[in-house]
């Protein structure tokens, strides 16, 4: 493939970003701007002219299915099978490594990989067992994830605790979590990132390695990253300096998992003589569409500016509908959907409901079934997160991994052997007091008669049973996982106890291993996100704003454009929050090909009662000219109404995250526990280990984030 051809059809930045390859390179690449496109050429690029092997370029994406599309675009532009090459999620390119080089950690080889399910058990059973009320599962897990993100880890969260409250609890559990993992050979999705962040400045011989391996760093939906991901990114990068980071501040969305937009701020700091290039042409929404997105999002205060344009024309204006009630507003969607299908004018499958939080799809549902109108959800419960999926996957991980406790409890009594609670109690007692894994415990209070297990003939056969099933399986060489999949489920009965849709799940898993080895499937099991469902029957998807991101439909319906929805109530007037949220309508807006419509209703149903809304204060924002206000009820607020808030946005995000490590000039290292406050009178507090907690206005206080 010559130079010239690779170009063939880029725009004159996206030619500019594909050529550029010595040094630093952020690319910021608006919404519909190609850079999926921009990325697959560079890399070829690399390959085809720069003459760089396809396995020394370390390519990062998001999720799953973009790696997957990446590989195949890439594949087709260098005529090269991509199967071996470094293209994959943080996660995936992170546990490859520690495949190879864990033991440095104290880890074996054969670890298992707990996902946020598996990972929300193993807290819930701390809880219990701390006498800590289970019902706050959820949230303890989110606050372990958010300092693993943070790379804070449990020592140093316990050593800057107050020793008293909530987070010295949290920091008890914390601990106990961690070890839990270790005696399990497990890790979480955290730890895939934080150990291999940890292994590269804990043995440099191991970084200078990977850095000498990877001669590029590649890296898409860059404005995603969270603080241990921006780390491994700089340690990897800090040799040679040949990274290429694509990203749109405008469209980062997930603060609630870690990411942090500032990031896109700082690489070039972080990167002396990085050099910018903006992708602004859309090749996705109309002219209007645009127009009004681009409205909304620039009253953000702090952000890369970018004007995105497009050659597809004016289109139809954006049509905003104010209704007197979500049922109102669901009922107007199900018609004008059937009547776009009626006219031929589009596919069900064309069609998306975007809503801010799940309780908002009942109303849409209800009304599409009126209309007889097909639609599935997306983001749901995923098909590798189904029980039955997640059943059969668990014996796998014991198999391959007898330490794997949180699998053990999952399948011990499943399908039911007559191995209740009690019993289980009685083996992790067990566990416990020898310090070992509860298979080797079960192993022992068998093989020792002890006493442990009460004297019941029934119990202890079906105990043995169950440690030969995992033995026998073990010690077998599957030709492929799907032999050992239909293996487990033969000598289980468990098609017996499921109904004949689980059934089918099961097949389907079947079907999927077919071919592939054990270990490669019990690794891409482990890895699968929600984030990886596909849209494929013709059907209307509906979905969460947060889960349309990287899609996109020529019709799309985004609902409840109100006050307390979005804005979400729980941003208050957080002006960080609200620039989110601000982001989340953005992205959104963008997902439209060709028609957008923006309702709301005037009263909806939340949390058990039914409430009066206002208009979003974003719909203030929105050009008049670019809207076409269709009139169904007595009370249309949108936009005459629609008063502006009157607190200023400050003119910078904060780079200070609760969980987030600093470095003070004279009490050293602290972490971070709250911050507020705007502008000059921005204030955090910090708890420095050998100091205790301190009250800091930021412009004084001389921090660093490290």
């Amino acid at each position: 493939m010559s130079k010239e051809s690779l170009l063939e059809g880029l725009n004159p930045r996206q030619r500019e970003a594909t050529l550029y390859s010595e040094g630093p390179l952020l690319i910021l690449a608006g919404a519909g701007s190609g850079k999926t496109t921009v990325i697959a050429r560079k890399f070829a690029y690399l390959v085809k002219i720069k003459k760089l092997s396809d396995r020394s370029i370390f390519t990062v994406t998001f999720t799953n299915k973009a790696s997957h599309e990446m590989k195949e675009r890439i594949s087709s532009l260098t005529g090269k099978d991509m199967n071996g090459s470094w293209i994959g999620t943080f996660h995936s390119q992170c546990s490859k490594i520690l495949r190879r080089e864990i033991g440095a950690a104290g880890y074996k080889s054969d670890f298992s990989i707990y996902d946020d399910d598996d990972q929300r058990n193993l807290v819930r059973h701390i809880l219990k067992e701390f006498g800590i009320h289970e019902a706050l599962y959820r949230g303890v897990a989110a606050r372990i994830s958010a300092l693993k993100s943070s790379l804070v880890g449990p020592e140093e969260f316990l050593s800057t605790g107050d020793g008293f409250g909530f987070d010295e609890k949290l920091a008890r559990v914390y601990v106990r979590y961690q070890d839990e993992l270790k005696r399990s050979n497990a890790l979480d999705f955290d730890d895939l990132i934080g150990i291999t962040v940890m292994l590269f400045e804990g043995h440099p011989e191991i970084l200078k390695r990977y850095q000498n391996d990877f001669s590029y760093i590649l890296v898409d939906e860059f404005q995603d990253t969270n603080y241990a991901q921006y780390k491994l990114l700089r340690l990897l990068g800090s040799g040679h300096r040949n990274i290429s980071v694509v990203g749109d501040d405008d469209q980062s969305i997930y603060r609630f998992r870690g990411a942090d937009v500032t990031h896109v701020f700082r690489f070039e700091k972080d990167f002396p003589g990085t050099r910018t290039i903006r992708l602004e042409q859309n090749y996705r929404s109309t002219e209007n569409i645009l127009d009004v997105a681009g409205t909304v999002i620039s009253k953000n205060p702090v952000r890369k500016q970018k004007k995105l344009w497009t050659g597809r024309g004016c289109g139809e204006r954006v049509y905003h509908c104010w209704l007197s009630d979500e049922d109102e507003e669901a009922r107007h969607i199900a018609k004008t959907i059937k009547e776009f299908y009626l006219k031929g004018e589009h596919e069900y499958r064309d069609v998306a409901v975007l809503y801010r939080v799940n309780i908002q799809s009942r109303a849409v549902e209800e009304a599409l079934r009126d209309e007889g109108l097909p639609y599935r959800i997306i983001g749901g419960i995923g098909f590798y997160q189904r029980k039955e999926i997640k059943d059969i996957v668990a014996y796998m991980r014991l198999i391959s991994n007898r330490g794997d406790n949180v699998s053990l409890r999952r399948i011990i009594n499943c399908p039911p052997r007559g191995i209740g609670a009690a019993t289980l109690s009685r083996i992790e007692q067990e566990a416990k007091k020898r310090s070992v894994c509860l298979f080797d415990a079960l192993k022992h209070t068998l093989k020792n008669n002890s006493g442990v297990l009460k004297k019941s003939r029934d119990l202890v056969v079906s105990l043995e049973g169950f440690i030969g099933l995992i033995e026998e399986s073990a010690s077998l060489k599957y030709r492929a996982a799907g032999d050992m999949l239909k293996d487990i489920i033969e000598k289980t009965s468990y098609r017996k106890s499921v109904d004949e849709e689980r059934a089918q799940s099961i097949d389907e898993l079947i079907a999927s291993a077919a071919g592939v080895g054990v270990k490669d499937f019990v690794e891409r099991v482990s890895l699968m996100t929600n984030l990886d469902d596909s849209v494929h029957d013709n059907a209307v998807s509906l979905m969460t704003l947060h889960t349309a991101k990287g899609l996109e439909f020529p019709v799309v319906f985004i609902i409840g454009l109100e006050e307390g929805l979005l804005p979400y109530f729980k941003t208050a007037d957080d002006t960080d929050e609200i620039s989110e949220e601000r982001r989340l309508f953005y992205v959104g807006m963008t997902r439209a090909k060709d028609i957008l419509w923006l309702t709301g209703a005037g009263k909806r149903r939340l949390y058990a009662k039914v409430q009066n809304q206002e208009p979003s204060r974003f719909l203030s924002d929105i050009p008049r000219e670019c809207c076409q206000l269709i009139e169904k009820s007595v009370r249309s607020n949108f936009p005459r109404t629609v008063a502006k808030r009157s607190t200023d946005l400050p003119k910078r995000i904060s780079l200070y995250m609760t969980g987030c490590r600093v470095r003070h000039p004279k009490w050293g290292v602290g972490v971070v526990r709250d911050c507020y406050g705007d502008g000059d009178e921005e204030k955090v507090t910090v708890n420095f280990p050998n100091i205790g907690i301190k009250k800091l206005v930021l412009r004084f206080a001389n921090l660093e984030k490290i």
